[in-house]
Formats: C-alpha cells, structure tokens, sequence
C-alpha cells in the first residue's frame, strides 16, 4: 500500500509544472552559478531553462537584468557540454532583443558554427544571425555562403531560415548569396529545397520580371520537395491575381496539373489555391471540387477537416459547383470529430434544396447538444442564410431555432439566435407571428437583460401590427412585475407603443401604465408619467411624435449643447432651443463607410476614434468633426452653430498622383465649410503655405480660407474653405463649384532625412475635380418606425409628384440603390429590400432637409418593356413646398 501510494504521488508530482513557483528575482540571483570553475552543466542548464520559461511566460527583464544575466551566460561557453551549449544559444537569442553589447559572443559563435559538432552549428548560426546588424554583417557573410551549401540537410536549412530573417534588416546584403541559394534549390532535402525556394522568392519578390523566371524555370524542372512545391502554387497564384491573367495562364495549368501530384499535401494546396482564385468559375473550380469531395472520405481527419472547410468556403460564392459533394457531405454529419460535422451541416446548408431543409434540420437537431457555443453560432449564421434563400420554409427553421433557444448556452450564442430570428421577422412578414410568440416565449425565462430589452422593443414595433395584439400585452405585463429595472422600463415604452396604435386596448394600457407610475425605480416611474400623459390626449399627432416616432438626437451633441447653455451666462433668461442640438442620423452601413473612406486623411482619425468607443453611446463622425472645427480659431469666430449634416469623403484627384485630395463637405445653417484633407506622396518635396482656391457660384461667398501650414511626405494635412450661403433660393443650393485648385509653395528636400535643400522654394499649382452640392449634401437621414403613419399625418397640401424614366438602370435593385444614395434619405420599414420575382416595387424614405423640413418619398418603381429600364413615380410630402419641389425636380 504504501508502494502504491508514494506511485501515486510521483506521479501527480510529475504532471504539475515544475517551474510554476519561480520568481524573477531568485532565477536572476542564481545566475551567478555561471561563473563557477568548473561549470556544473547540470545546474546551469535548469538555471537556464528557469530564465527562459520566464521570458516566455511573458516576464519582462529590465535592460540592466538582461545584460547582466546575459554576460553571466557567456561563461558558460567553457562548457563542453552540447545540451548546455544548446541552451546557451536559445538565451542568446531571447536575451539580445533586451540586452546590451550582445555582439562580444559574436567570435565564439562563430567559432560555433565551423565547429565539427553538428548539433550545435545549426542552433548557434541561428544565434549569430539574430545578433547581427549592418556593422558585423561583412564578418559572418563568408560562412553562411558557406552553410547554405553545406551537405548536412539542418545546417543548410538553418542557414538559409537565417537568411530569410536577416532579409528584413540587411535586405542587399542577402541578395549577393542568390548563387548559393539557387545551388540549394537542387539539393535532395525536401527542406532544404523548400527554404531555399523561399529564399529566392524573398531576394526577387520586388522584381516580377525575376519572379515570372524563377517560378516559369520550376515548372518546367520540377521539385521533389511537396513542401517547396506549395510555396511554388502559392507564388503562382499570386502571379496570376497580379498580372489579372485568367485560365489561360500557364501558372493556371501548372497548379491545375498539380491536382495529380502524389502528395496529398500538394493536392490540397493546389485545390485551394483555384478556389481562391477572383475570377475562378464553375467551369474551372469543378477539378478541385473533385479532389476535395475524395478528400471527404479519408481516412485522416486533418484532410476531411480541410476539404470540409474549404467547400464551406467555396459554397458562399459557388453553391451549385459544391452540390455534387452533397452525398459525401451528409456522411460527415455524424464525423467523431465535431468540428468537421459542424462545418459538413454549414455547408449542406448552403448548398441544399428545399425539399431537404427539414431532413437537414432534424440531424442537425441530433448532435446541437454536443458542440460547443462557438459551433453553434456557426450553425445559427448558416440557418440565418438557409432561411433568406427559402422562405416558404421559416416555420421548420423558427421551430428548430426556439428549440436551441430553450437549452443551455452564453450570451453570445443566446443573442445570434435572436438576431437571426428577427432578422427572419423583418424580411418575411409571414414568419412574423410565430417569431413573434417563439420571443415572447424566450423572454419568460430569459436571463439576458439586453435581449430582454432588444426583444421588448422588437414587441412595440412589429406587435401593434399583427391580426392580435393584445396577446402579447400579457407578456409585456409579466416583465413588469418580474423583472429588473432597465426591463420594466423597456416594456412601459412598448406598452405605450400598443396603446399609440390599438386604440381597443388603450383603456387596457392605461390601467398598467397607471401601476407603473407607482414603480421603485425613477425611469420607469418617469416613463410611466410620461406615456400615460401623452396617451390620455387621444391625439394622434401627439402620438407620432412623442411615441411612435420619437426624438433623434445625437446622445453626444445634447450633453454639449447643454454644457454650453448652462455655462453661457448671457442665456439664463432663454430657454434650451433642443434645435440647436444636431440630430442623431441614421448611420451608413459599416463596409459603405470602409469603400467610400481613404486612409490617408483625417477622416480615417475620425473612424479609429468611433471604433475606440466600442460598446458605450459612441460619438458619431458629425460630433467628431464638430470638435475639430471648433479648435480652429478662424472658423471658431464665426459662430457656424451646430453641424446639420458632413458628407463622406469625396476623392478630388486619383490615388497614384503626387497629391492626393479629398474633399468633405459640412452644412451648417448658413454656412458651408469645405475640409480638403491632403497628403504629400513626394519625399523629396515639402509644401507649405497650402490653400485651395475655387470659383463661387451665385448664391454663395467665401468668408474665410485656413491654409495647412506645411505638408510633409506621406503625413495628411487639411485646409479649410468656408462659404456663406448668401440666397433663399433653395434652387441655387444644389450647384457645382468649379476651378478647384490646390496652391502650394514647393521646398526641395532630401529625401531619406527631410532637411530642406532649397529655403526659398517656389509656387505651384494642382488642378483638382470639381466639387458639387448635392441633394445629398443638406439631407440627414432620420428613421421612421411606422412610416404610413407620419405619411398620413403629414399634410398633402405639400405635395409633389413627378414621374421618371431611369433607362440607366437594368434593375429595381440597381435603381433603388442609387436612389436612396442620391436623396441620402432612410429606407424605412425595409423598403429598399426587394422581394425575389418581383417586378414593382415601392421604396419609402424620410430624412430632415437643412435641419429643418421634414421629408418624406414614396417612390414607386416598375421594370418598363418599352424604354428597356425602370420608371418611377416619386411623391414627395414636406413641411415646406419649395423643399418638396426641389426634391422632386433634383433628380436629372
């Protein structure tokens, strides 16, 4: 027993971590062993490890503690010992990125790496080149011509792995070893042959003639390095995707020919090299789907993983080149590993018919218990796309996704499934009512505040239009008994929604508005209050406006403006003017907002400051660039007030010219300011003195120029035009202003420092684009969530209709694309989605002209037989009359 017993506990001894319990300090002290005669190996090298394991576990060593532990370690090459040895390397190595004066080992090193002892030239040439710079480089250069050429297969591959490193700081003084390293190309070693392939692609990458030579003499001679051979097909790829050349290139047949090579490794690589092709089509993708279908019945996991993963891939953009797998993809549902089965289900997903979504549903259902939350999700997205694509079948898929709903899982996986529910919701209004009552059902046990919240609002919105309303009513009131106090508040605002819009359950919604008003917590009392006073009006312009369609603001604006009004003393006796706060608009979609931005200029600042925001109320690029003006003195003194709308950036010259120019245009009530971001591409140039002049149409007058003070290479710089809207005539707002030009005076500099050669330089000119005011321009797109009911509320006597042909475009999609971008409105209740088929459509927009008429469109549009294009009857209703005219006549 005893035996046993002490088995048991060398054993738990043995699985911990040895090294666990070391401290900086005391493997820093132990150091001193290295100076020791003789050196006990032993000791030394646990020492050692004990530093390293530091090191990689993420310790940081001052820079007096590295040098002296390393110079402590440079004693140790007494040793003979080659374990020690080896150890002393890798301390090198980690060591000289923090130490000082590492280039004394230089000499022992590389006396190392000519030594007869093969275990070790290898480890110390990797050592030296990582202590090596500019000033010892001509030192070592004849041994590792040397090394590359060596017979022994690791003492070749480590110098040439060397090399590759050594081409980020000493890039020309490796390209004088392309001799060598074609030599190596030849050797048997499938390593050695792969390095040194690399090595050669490195030293000619930045000449594509000399790569065209280098892969086109390997197709023709062959390698017998599988390894090299797939760092050869992704070379080749790329050649194509730079040269645009299609399956006619010979790069093409080589990595099609490849498909037939015996390694499975280089079968793979080419597969997926086709099918990451841009231009591949069904015709040429059908030869690699063919090898990754054999791959699915392998015997090896890691070659069904990848075929499995790369159909998946494949499946987004080619479904029916990935159908003929289907077979061999449903016999991977039931993989031991999950991984494979999760992504065989994603891809059938894809690829399937209706006919077997609910087949594929119920085996899907069949192992959801066994993967994780994170395969899940992946499953949930996969679902979302299967759902899009057949609509006729959302029941089968909001049934198995309510099932999903009900078991275990985080947060994440709990909120893509909401997402995909309601996403479901908004593009079939036939999936609506059961959505609907799967979510109500959710949110009885829901544990998610922030769901429960998002879910509540989604109950306002979509349950007041339902054949019954009131049986959500129940739900909502369970929440305000049951739940905490960001919830109950939630559901006060959708009980006020039902009451704004059923006025059969108005008398209902009172009462529990009533109890509310008695509540513990002051937001919801407030709300309470609030809703119960507006609802007790029975006006229906009082409900589209304080309920149904509430205030838009900018959350960030509204704490500024009302920060300024209560330090202006002068205002005491005025009242909060809540016009003088910008609106909150409706935000561009974030890969719009990617497109249409440049990196080069101030804007990209703003983007980085709103993604910096993350999950708190962020600031909106109007308030970020409201900030920025308002630090500019000239601009400051002019009282512009706030924002109204700033347009995105709008490219004034093409991106490979020596200047580079961007435009964005920011509306304020009577002013206009022109922000004209530009960057300097020459480095041997210094502007300084950089302004823009322009003509100015009727209707406007330039007020006040800031010039950029000087324009360094590559480093963005602005200048500012503001105009004076000095007319009424709302015809003249949307014009052009012409003979833009950037004046500038030019200092000659050297360009690897930046001195400036020449003081007194001289004046030039850039002719840029014109600049136009659009519609666009002065339209602040603002979301209406019922949006016949503010159609209706909104008076006809400002109405106008016209009607247009759009032979430009093909499509209703096409046209419906453009035209919301040209109005710069918001699509409301979805409109801008059209149904699969259909051949009219009707589009509803809403947006705030010059912060302060209301608009509203309703475009009708119908695909025309007869002008080979689309005709559209647009309706606009506003405020104001002459805003609706010139909304309808601005389309040309």
């Amino acid at each position: 027993m005893y035996h046993n017993k002490r088995d048991k506990k060398d054993e738990e001894e043995v699985s911990a971590n040895p090294f666990a319990k070391v401290q900086k300090t005391s493997a820093l002290q132990e150091c001193r062993v290295f100076n020791e005669t003789p050196v006990n190996a032993r000791k030394c090298a646990l020492i050692l490890t004990k530093i390293l394991y530091l090191i990689n576990s993420g310790e940081t060593l001052s820079t007096t503690e590295a040098t002296d532990a390393f110079f402590n370690m440079t004693k140790l090459f007494q040793s003979k010992d080659t374990t020690l040895r080896r150890l002393v390397y890798i301390g090198i190595k980690e060591l000289s990125k923090v130490a000082e004066n590492v280039y004394v080992v230089t000499s022992s090193l590389t006396t190392d790496m000519n030594a007869k002892d093969d275990q070790c030239r290898p480890a110390a040439m990797r050592a030296l080149c990582q202590i090596t710079d500019a000033t010892t480089f001509q030192g070592i250069e004849r041994y590792m011509k040397q090394a590359i050429v060596d017979k022994n297969p690791a003492v070749a591959s480590a110098a040439l792995v060397s090399s590759l490193h050594l081409t980020k700081t000493i890039a020309d003084g490796v390209k004088r070893w392309v001799n060598e390293a074609q030599e190596a190309v030849n050797s048997d070693n499938i390593m050695v042959q792969n390095h040194a392939l690399g090595l050669l692609y490195h030293i000619r990458k930045t000449d594509r003639l000399a790569v065209t030579k280098l892969v086109t003499k390997f197709i023709r001679s062959g390698l017998k390095s599988p390894y090299a051979l797939c760092l050869l097909i992704r070379i080749a790829s790329k050649l194509i995707e730079d040269e645009d050349c299609g399956p006619e290139s010979p790069y093409f047949e080589f990595i099609e020919s490849c498909l037939r090579h015996k390694s499975e490794m280089v079968v793979y690589e080419a597969a997926n090299a086709i099918v990451n092709l841009q231009f591949t089509s069904q015709r040429e993708l059908n030869p690699a789907v063919s090898v990754l279908q054999l791959f699915l019945s392998s015997p090896k996991p890691t070659l069904r993983f990848a075929a499995v993963r790369t159909l998946n891939k494949v499946a987004m953009s080619h479904p029916n080149a990935v159908m003929a797998c289907n077979v061999d993809l449903e016999n991977l549902i039931t993989d031991s590993n999950r991984s494979i089965a999760t992504l065989a289900i994603t891809t059938l997903l894809k690829t399937g018919n209706e006919s077997s979504v609910e087949r594929l549903m119920k085996q899907i259902a069949s192992f959801m218990s066994e993967i994780s939350d994170e395969f899940k999700i992946v499953v949930v997205g996969a679902t979302r796309q299967l759902c899009q694509k057949f609509p006729r079948k959302h029941n089968v898929m909001m049934t198995f996704l309510s099932t999903m709903l009900r078991e275990e899982g985080g947060y994440e996986y709990k909120k893509s499934i909401v997402d995909t529910i309601i996403s479901i919701i908004e593009d079939n209004p036939e999936a609506k009512e059961a959505g609907l009552a799967h979510l109500c059902e959710f949110i009885e046990d829901c544990e998610h505040t922030g769901l429960a919240v998002r879910i509540l609002h989604l109950l306002g919105k979509e349950g007041t239009r339902t054949s019954n309303p009131s049986k959500y009513i129940r739900f909502i009131y369970n929440r305000l008994i049951l739940e905490n106090a960001q919830v109950r508040a939630a559901a006060v605002s959708s009980l006020a929604k039902f009451g704004a819009h059923c006025e059969e359950l108005l008398p209902q919604i009172l009462v529990l508005l009533e109890r509310s008003t008695l509540d513990t917590d002051d937001e919801v009392r407030d709300r309470s209050t609030y809703y119960l006073n507006v609802l007790k009006q029975k006006q229906k312009s009082l409900y589209l406006s304080f309920i149904i369609n509430p205030l838009q603001v900018s959350i960030v604006g509204l704490e500024k403006a009302l920060q300024s009004y209560l330090l202006d003393t002068s205002q005491s006796d005025v009242p909060f003017d809540i016009k003088s706060v910008p609106l909150s608009t409706t935000p561009l979609m974030s890969d719009e907002l990617v497109k249409k931005t440049n990196v080069n200029n101030s804007s990209n600042n703003v983007n980085n400051q709103l993604k910096a925001t993350g999950e708190k109320i962020a600031a909106t690029r109007q308030d970020i660039y409201a900030e920025q003006l308002a630090a500019i003195a000239e601009l400051n003194s002019l009282k512009l007030g706030p924002i109204i709308k700033s347009s995105l950036p709008i490219e004034l010259t093409e991106s490979e010219t020596e200047y580079v120019v961007q435009c964005i245009k920011h509306i304020f009530k009577s002013h206009i300011v022109l922000q004209f971001d530009c960057t300097n591409t020459c480095n041997d140039q210094m502007l300084e003195n950089v302004n823009i002049s322009l003509q100015v149409p009727e209707g406007f007058e330039i007020v006040e120029r800031v010039e950029c003070q000087k324009l360094v290479y590559n480093i963005p710089g602005t200048a500012y035009v503001c105009l004076l809207v000095a007319t009424d005539d709302i015809n003249l707002f949307s014009t052009t202003f012409s003979n833009v030009t950037l004046k500038f005076v030019v200092k000659d500099c050297d360009p690897n420092t930046g001195q400036i050669l020449d003081e007194d330089g001289y004046s030039d000119e850039y002719v840029l684009e014109d600049v136009d005011l659009l519609v666009a321009d002065y339209m602040q797109r603002i979301m209406k969530p019922n949006f016949m009911s503010a159609w209706d509320e909104m008076s006809a006597d400002c109405e106008v209709e016209e009607t247009y042909a759009l032979s430009n475009f093909k499509t209703i999609e096409e046209a419906i694309k453009n035209i919301v971008s040209f109005m710069g409105m918001h699509a409301c209740d979805r409109s801008d989605k059209v149904p699969e088929g259909k051949s009219s459509h009707t589009v509803y927009l809403s947006g705030i002209f010059r912060g302060v008429d209301e608009v509203l469109v309703r475009a009708k549009l119908a695909l025309s037989a007869n002008t080979d294009g689309v005709t559209m009857k647009l309706t606009v209703r506003s405020q104001n009359e002459e805003v609706a005219q010139f909304i309808a006549s601005a389309i040309v």
